[in-house]
């Protein structure tokens, strides 16, 4: 049996299979373009985000810098506020001693006799 339409098949197929080449090989630019612009995209969001990361970690840096700073001015504030204590114990102490000259000076003396015998006692050992 011999085809009667001479031919007219294969050249369709032939064809078809041209077309279908065309369309595979416009796909496979369509995918290239695609991954260089997924590509070019990505690399731009990954400089945007190192220049985030960078501001970001200056001001941190800024920030830490800053509480440095007030750091030595609290401690300056609490060793004031120690002294002002300090000063206020040693003027109570004062206070007492001139109202009550001799109760004070029993209180020194044996203060005094206590720490001697607490150093003596651990001298002995």
């Amino acid at each position: 049996m011999t085809p009667d339409n001479n031919g007219r098949a294969s050249d369709a197929m032939k064809q078809d299979l041209s077309e279908a080449g065309t369309h595979y090989k416009a796909a496979a630019v369509a995918a290239g373009d695609a991954l260089k612009g997924a590509a070019s995209a990505a690399g731009d969001e990954m400089r945007l985000g190192k220049a985030q990361m960078k501001a970001e970690l200056a001001d941190g840096t800024l920030s830490g810098i800053s509480a440095a700073e007030n750091l030595g001015a609290a401690g300056r504030e609490q060793v004031d506020a120690l002294m002002d204590k300090g000063r206020d114990l040693v003027e109570s102490a004062a206070e007492l001693i001139r109202e009550r000259p001799l109760a004070s000076f029993g209180i020194a003396f044996a203060t005094g006799w206590l720490i001697a015998k607490i150093g003596s006692a651990r001298s002995d050992k």
